[in-house]
């Protein structure tokens, strides 16, 4: 009897895969998803500075001044332009320039005597990314600058540079802070959360539309049968799509390197699926198209994805809502799988959330199982 079932959700899930291979529509966004999509989340937008236009007003002339006009570098800023005052509103009317600075005259001598000048930043805030970020990477170098200056003038007006404590900041797991690191990963996570619930929630809409549903209802198979032919046939897809992304896209192609067990990533993946291929499936059953499916399925692939910690951290959501996500396996996929492939994890280390993954996926699939059981019956 177990051997006889075990053969019948084997042979019903390679009838998955063929199916599956003749969807064109589902093949190209199984294509898509887990190649140029991670690339263009890696590379089209970017958290860091790159590239931004800065214009300087050196009303001052001095040592100091062009130093720091000097360390406005590529690849973060283009080569500074010199601008007259009188030219400054211009240029910002204009968007000629992101970044205006404004070095007032007599500069040098009041740093020297101590009298703490100012200067002046103008910022085009239509360039909202890159003004929010260049604003701390404008100010740091000024300051940088004027500090390493002063080091070497403090005999002048008995300045002292020296400080009773230095902060040394080294960025662990991505030492340049390279945003691109972490959305392609991140990408990934999402893809197969999106994927698997298409997959087999389509799986079983197609079979309903093109009428081979009653052709199972009318053979010696029970529904757990048939649903658990389409969570492994789908799951076994997305499995093999997500490996192939992570090894030649996010490692060859963009260069990211994972630090931890990919077996390990694997088998974490393996038991997310569960959930999220019984959650497709559950969608199904209450639908009876595609176009509805689709609907419920932004309904609920929003949250899990906006929610869950991988485009804003957990903690800085309401602490509510934070409760509310740990019954979510989407919350802890994201959690081990940044600590696998980030920081390198063991499972001494993500055990409990897989744990936490697995129990709940399970809780999830029986009911999935008995809402599809009942759709089943709804159709004899």
């Amino acid at each position: 009897m177990f051997s006889r079932r075990i053969g019948n959700i084997y042979r019903l899930g390679i009838k998955e895969l063929y199916s599956l291979r003749r969807d064109v529509v589902l093949m190209a966004l199984i294509v898509w998803a887990f190649s140029f999509a991670i690339y263009n989340a890696a590379t089209g937008f970017s958290h860091d500075l790159n590239n931004a236009s800065i214009a300087i007003s050196d009303q001052d002339g001095s040592a100091i001044s062009l130093r720091i006009r000097d360390a406005f570098l590529p690849p973060f800023f283009q080569t500074p332009v010199q601008i007259a005052e009188r030219d400054l509103d211009a240029a910002m009317n204009s968007g000629a320039f992101t970044f205006v600075l404004v070095i007032p005259p007599r500069f040098e001598r009041d740093l020297i005597g101590g009298r703490n000048p100012e200067v002046q930043l103008n910022i085009d805030a239509t360039a909202m990314m890159q003004a929010g970020i260049g604003q701390g990477y404008v100010s740091n170098i000024i300051a940088q600058e004027v500090s390493s200056w002063l080091g070497g003038k403090s005999a002048y007006a008995g300045a002292n540079t020296d400080s009773a404590a230095q902060i040394v900041t080294r960025y662990a797991y991505n030492q340049n802070a390279t945003s691109s690191w972490f959305t392609a990963t991140m990408e990934i996570i999402n893809a197969i959360t999106m994927l698997s619930i298409i997959l087999s929630g389509a799986a079983l809409i197609r079979e309903r539309e093109h009428g081979t549903i009653e052709h199972l209802l009318v053979m010696p198979l029970d529904p757990f049968e048939i649903m658990m032919a389409k969570v492994w046939a789908n799951g076994l897809v997305i499995l093999i799509a997500s490996m192939l992304s992570l090894i030649f896209v996010v490692q060859l192609v963009l260069g990211v390197p994972v630090i931890g067990s990919k077996l390990l990533f694997m088998a974490g993946t393996v038991l997310y699926l569960f959930f999220a291929t019984a959650l497709g499936i559950f969608l199904a059953t209450m639908t009876r198209s595609m176009p509805q499916f689709g609907l419920l399925f932004i309904l609920v692939v929003l949250p899990l994805r906006m929610l869950s910690g991988g485009t804003t951290p957990l903690e800085s959501m309401p602490e509510t809502l934070q409760n509310i996500m740990q019954i979510a396996p989407s919350t802890h996929f994201v959690k081990y799988a940044q600590a696998i492939l980030f920081r390198g994890a063991g499972i001494d280390v993500v055990w409990p959330e897989f744990l936490l993954v697995f129990v709940i996926a399970s809780a999830f699939f029986a009911f999935s199982a008995m809402r599809f059981r009942k759709s089943i019956a709804q159709m004899r």
